[in-house]
């Protein structure tokens, strides 16, 4: 009998979506490098990319009040399917018990879908968490290799933009294993786009 794709699964307290295997990045860190799965989940990578029928389904075979958040984070940047993060929030949010909405995003969704779209997203969602990857340009070119030449001014646009709405929580993230100088630089940045900063530790 063939296996169903993945569309949600458990992290900790929190319960993952996974919408998209689409990114505009080949990050030299990313975890679908060297597994199928994520945090001891099942495979992530998608058949095809679920309607937001077969999302609703998924969801509704879970006690979603359990969960601290609800991530839209797969193998995949979910901000290549915006219109379905919208849809599939609003739904929630209109659901009792509702936990916290949360992406965890490149940050190139501007880029991705030709527009600005920190106001749909923050009205959306509760959290914001942006990919900030490394402190310095050249470092983050390096290491996150995205498709598009002015990803670095276009992530901490969108950040930015985000902070300004201020209606969600904004926060920017880099893993634990780049050097000092540039985990001082990421924190100066944060500072300077208004986000706070959260150090994340590598997952092998």
């Amino acid at each position: 009998m063939k296996k169903a794709m993945t569309i949600s699964y458990e992290v900790g307290d929190n319960l993952y979506l996974n919408i998209t295997n689409k990114c505009p990045c080949a990050c030299t860190f990313c975890i679908r490098n060297n597994d199928d799965g994520a945090y001891g989940s099942d495979p992530l990578w998608l058949e095809h990319e679920p309607s937001p029928d077969e999302i609703f389904a998924d969801l509704d075979k879970r006690d979603l009040a359990k969960y601290r958040n609800i991530v839209f984070c797969g193998y995949g940047e979910p901000t290549e399917r915006l219109d379905v993060i919208l849809l599939v929030a609003s739904e929630l949010r209109a659901r009792s018990m509702c936990p916290l909405l949360r992406i965890n995003t490149n940050g190139l969704g501007d880029l991705i879908n030709g527009r600005s779209i920190a106001a749909e997203l923050c009205s959306a969602l509760d959290i914001i968490s942006v990919s900030l990857n490394a402190g310095t340009k050249e470092e983050y070119m390096r290491v996150t290799r995205p498709k598009f030449p002015d990803a670095y001014e276009a992530m901490q646009k969108f950040t930015s933009d985000c902070v300004k709405q201020g209606t969600a929580q904004v926060m920017m993230t880099v893993v634990d294993v780049i050097p000092p100088d540039q985990i001082e630089a990421s924190r100066e940045i944060c500072e300077r786009l208004g986000a706070k900063l959260r150090i994340r530790e590598l997952v092998e």
